[in-house]
C-alpha cells in the first residue's frame, strides 16, 4: 500500500492579521489560525491517491501546541494520522531548518511513497520548503504541479505549470510534489468528519525522538537559520489617478508621461 506524507503549516487568517509596523512583523495573534490554504489542495490530492490507488496519509506539521488544530482539520479531510513537531528548540526555523525538521520527521516515519506539499504558504510566499525537503531525503522533485496524470509501477507522471510552459513530467517514487491550487478543489468535512478527528490521537515529536533517525539537533530552529526576516514592509494602498487622453494626441501624451515618469525614478 502506498504511503503519502502532506506536510502542512498553520498559518494566520491572512485577511485578518495585522503587522506591527513598529517591528515590521507579523502579529500572529491578531488572527484565528488555519491550514494554510495551498496546504489544503496538498491534503486533497493525498486522499484522492489513497481513495484509487489505496493506502494510508500521515499529515505532519512543525509550530506550536496550537497547530494542533490543523492536523485534526487534516484528519477530518482524509488523513488518517497527525504528527505535530513541537519543542522550543525548533522555534526560530527558517525555511532550511523547517525543511530539514520535516525530512528527519519523515525519516522516522520510515518507508513513504510519495510527499506532497502546498505550492508555498501565504505568510512566507517563498516555495521552497518543498524542494528543500526533496533535497534533504535525496528523492526526486516536482514542482508547480497542476495535474497529476498517471501513478502505476512505481512511477508518477504529472504536469507543472511553470507559467510560460507545462511540462510533462515523470518521476521514480519515492517521490515530493509541490502542489498549485489549480490540481483540485478541496473537500469540505462533514460534521461526522470533525467529530471523528477530535476525538483522533495526534502525535507530539520533540528535538530528542528525531535523534533516532541521525539527525543533528544544531541545525533545528534558530541555530540552524542561515537566513533571517529582518522586516516585513506592508505597502501602502493608493488611488488611482486617471488620464484621460485624446486620440489624436494619444502617442505624444503618453510619450510626454512616460519621459516624467522615468524623470522622477531618477
Amino acid at each position: 500500500m502506498l504511503h503519502i506524507i502532506v506536510p502542512i503549516k498553520q498559518v494566520p487568517d491572512i485577511e485578518r492579521v495585522k503587522f506591527d509596523v513598529e517591528t515590521g512583523r507579523i502579529d500572529r495573534s491578531s488572527a484565528p489560525g488555519e491550514i494554510n490554504p495551498f496546504d489544503l489542495h496538498a491534503i486533497e490530492a493525498a486522499v484522492k491517491i489513497k481513495e484509487k490507488h489505496g493506502g494510508t496519509v500521515t499529515a505532519i506539521s512543525m509550530g506550536p501546541r496550537q497547530a494542533e488544530s490543523a492536523l485534526r482539520d487534516a484528519l477530518a479531510r482524509g488523513a488518517d494520522r497527525a504528527i505535530l513537531l513541537s519543542d522550543r528548540r525548533f522555534a526560530g526555523a527558517d525555511t532550511l531548518a523547517t525543511s530539514y525538521a520535516l525530512a528527519c520527521a519523515i525519516k522516522k516515519l520510515g518507508s513513504f511513497d510519495l510527499v506532497i506539499c502546498g505550492e508555498k504558504t501565504v505568510d512566507g510566499d517563498t516555495g521552497q520548503v518543498g524542494p528543500e525537503i526533496a533535497e534533504h531525503l535525496g528523492i526526486p522533485h516536482a514542482a508547480y504541479v497542476s495535474s497529476i496524470e498517471r501513478l502505476e509501477n512505481g512511477e508518477i507522471e504529472v504536469v507543472a505549470d511553470y507559467g510560460e510552459a507545462y511540462y510533462r513530467l515523470s518521476l521514480k517514487l519515492p517521490a515530493l510534489l509541490t502542489v498549485t491550487k489549480d490540481i483540485n478543489t478541496p473537500r469540505l468535512p462533514t460534521l461526522k468528519d470533525k467529530l471523528r478527528a477530535r476525538k483522533a490521537d495526534v502525535e507530539v515529536w520533540t528535538v530528542d525522538d528525531l535523534a533516532v533517525a541521525g539527525c543533528d539537533s544544531q541545525r533545528f530552529g534558530f541555530a540552524g537559520s542561515p537566513t533571517m526576516v529582518a522586516k516585513v514592509i506592508v505597502p501602502e494602498e493608493r488611488g488611482r489617478n486617471c488620464v484621460m487622453i485624446s486620440e489624436d494626441e494619444a502617442a505624444e501624451k503618453l510619450a510626454h508621461i512616460i519621459l516624467e515618469k522615468i524623470g522622477e525614478k531618477r
